[in-house]
């Protein structure tokens, strides 16, 4: 079979491709997010655009090799430890509900609070990716909220929503 036979055998639309292109509008995301921030820079004249610029250019450069990469015929080959099985078809089911919970987060960010929303968030991922021990989910989830929440506020001076928990924590 010749390899115009082969191009005309592989569909264009694969997961990859829609990875690519996520990444790159993310990337984009980030850009324009960031053209929005304000303040004075350091001494050294990087302000507080520099690493979300820098970051948000390397995802668009990213982006762009891999939709190039993946429309050429390029496909990620899973790693050799990996047990999966690269022709299954994609679980749309997780993606569905992985993609709904971070929906949820971001809704419930300004009402509830970090700690409460992340604790929802995380034990949400875990469970909607196989956690069994729903109890040690929601622990280890509660703690990771709390964590970053403190890691970010107090060691940071990071200001994330309180919600009612405001005074609290």
């Amino acid at each position: 079979m010749s390899s115009s036979q082969e191009a005309k055998k592989r569909p264009r639309w694969r997961p990859e491709l829609g990875l690519a292109l996520v990444v790159l509008g993310l990337g984009g995301f980030v850009v324009v997010g960031t053209l929005d921030v304000s303040a004075a820079a350091s001494q050294l004249g990087l302000g507080p655009r520099f690493f979300p610029m820098l970051v948000g250019g390397a995802m668009i450069l990213i982006g762009l090799f891999y939709v190039a990469d993946v429309l050429r015929g390029g496909r990620a080959d899973p790693e050799e430890s990996e047990d999966v099985d690269a022709d299954a078809p994609a679980d749309w089911r997780s993606v569905g509900l992985v993609s709904g919970i971070f929906l949820a987060f971001t809704a419930l960010l300004d009402p509830l609070g970090w700690v409460i929303a992340a604790s929802l968030l995380f034990f949400g991922l875990s469970v909607a990716l196989g956690a069994r021990q729903k109890v040690r989910a929601a622990v280890i989830a509660v703690v990771v909220a709390v964590s970053t929440y403190l890691l970010f506020v107090q060691g940071l001076g990071v200001r994330l929503p309180a919600g009612p928990l405001a005074g609290v924590i």
